[in-house]
């Protein structure tokens, strides 16, 4: 048996995350309707995009709060760029300050290589916040130039760059970890 997990599927580069974490061995679920909550999922990626509109959709559709209610009891979550903004700005289940494109607009995107302890981490970074303050146990994960570019707090991982575009799984095996030890 492996851990199922949710991509939400409303917009954005959800396709990418969900080839990604079946090359893991996951089975994954797209999210694009209330219904699909009721589905069994032990884990949610929040992908990439635009996050007012993702945000936007999650009220229209009424599965906002059920997540934000989700994710606040446990549920492990790994969001990425517009997911990154989500978790810290509209669930507000995150303790960071984030800036939005902060790192430029779509034709300054780029690719660097970050730091995740002493090993080098390839980054790509597409219109991508920037992680301006922690709160309270907020782990950095992920650095560039020393400033935070992923983070963990409790069940929660996000990243201001693409993880999915990047030939590196730390991200994803960071948030399945705790669920493969179930498993």
């Amino acid at each position: 048996m492996s851990p199922t997990i949710a991509v939400l599927a409303l917009q954005g580069a959800f396709i990418e995350h969900e080839q990604r974490l079946q090359s893991l061995g996951c089975t994954t679920i797209e999210l694009r309707q209330a219904a699909d909550l009721a589905r069994p999922f032990d884990g949610l990626v929040l992908p990439g995009g635009e996050s007012t509109v993702q945000a936007k959709l999650l009220h229209d559709l009424g599965m906002f709060e059920p997540l934000r209610q989700r994710i606040a009891e446990g549920l492990p979550a790994l969001g990425t760029c517009a997911g990154l903004i989500l978790l810290a700005d509209h669930f507000r289940t995150l303790p960071v300050t984030v800036r939005r494109n902060a790192y430029g607009r779509q034709l300054g995107s780029f690719h660097a290589e970050g730091r995740w302890e002493d090993e080098a981490v390839p980054l790509t970074f597409i219109r991508a916040p920037r992680i301006e303050a922690t709160g309270p146990g907020v782990e950095p994960l992920v650095t560039l130039n020393d400033a935070p570019v992923a983070v963990r707090h409790r069940n929660q991982i996000a990243a201001a760059f693409h993880p999915e575009l990047d030939d590196d799984n730390r991200l994803y095996e960071a948030l399945l970890a705790p669920l493969k030890r179930a498993y």
